[in-house]
């Protein structure tokens, strides 16, 4: 039986996402990080997982970018878009008053950020690994903690919803990234494909390279600059362009960059902005 994994426990997000994007007959499994359940694909313990790698508001998942450049040798072989909708919740019965810690993923409390200054100036915030995790926490803390998470998370451990919709807009959307061992060869007209990569800390050498696609007229979707972990002040960079490896632009210009590449890594190409409803 096929196995789709997912940042748990119940109740997040990343629930939703996999509840809403597997397979008849697929079983889900829950892992505690991003990266236990990209590294279980890795290792071939379960076949695809879905993760968070993107957010409208607070940008992208730095965990996710840094397992997919660093950590692993996977592919993503697909995506999916979901809508979000951060609440701020609490144990039945608290005041704000009674509030001295907030939990919750770096993501929702970066989602959330101008409702937690504007109502919650000097409280404590704390990151955890996701957002059901502080919401569970919270069923089992006191009346001093509250949590950023989903209705459903609020539902599931009997949690009281204090502020609705605290997110800092209605735009609040995740991309969610398929993560398999092989990489996706079936291709579509509205595919896109992704590389990470580093060049020399020379003049010119990234505009070099990224001009490579312009001469081939393909069109750059994302660029992000992440540190490369081992030296201060070097970066590897994660683009997105429009196209699959198997087609000849694609292919020639993604040879070329990484002709000119220190470092280089085909993380994939696959479908993109599938909407979960």
């Amino acid at each position: 039986m096929s196995v789709l994994g997912y940042l748990g426990p119940d109740g997040t997000f990343s629930k939703q996402a996999a509840v809403l994007c597997a397979k008849d007959g697929q079983e889900l499994k829950e892992y505690p990080t991003i990266a236990s359940a990209v590294k279980a694909v890795d290792r071939g313990d379960i076949d695809v997982c879905i993760v968070p790698i993107e957010n409208s508001l607070n940008g992208s998942v730095s965990e996710t970018l840094d397992i997919l450049a660093f950590d692993s040798n996977v592919y993503i072989t697909g995506e999916y878009v979901l809508k979000i909708t951060q609440n701020l919740v609490v144990r039945p019965g608290t005041k704000k008053e009674d509030i001295k810690v907030i939990m919750s993923h770096p993501q929702a409390l970066g989602q959330s950020a101008k409702m937690l200054e504007n109502e919650f100036c000097g409280v404590e915030l704390k990151a955890v690994s996701s957002t059901a995790y502080a919401a569970k926490a919270v069923s089992e803390g006191d009346k001093t903690i509250a949590a950023i998470a989903p209705v459903s998370a609020a539902e599931l451990y009997g949690l009281e919803i204090l502020y609705p919709s605290c997110n800092d807009g209605d735009n609040n959307f995740t991309r969610f990234a398929v993560i398999e061992k092989e990489r996706n060869m079936h291709v579509t007209d509205r595919d896109k494909s992704s590389i990470v990569f580093s060049t020399e800390h020379t003049p010119g050498s990234l505009y070099r390279a990224i001009g490579l696609l312009g001469a081939q007229n393909i069109n750059l979707l994302k660029i992000e600059a992440r540190p490369m972990k081992n030296e201060l002040g070097k970066y590897v960079f994660f683009i997105d362009i429009e196209g699959n490896l198997d087609d000849a632009k694609g292919y020639f210009a993604l040879d070329e960059i990484k002709s000119k590449s220190l470092f280089y890594k085909f993380l994939g190409s696959y479908a993109c902005n599938e909407n979960l409803t």
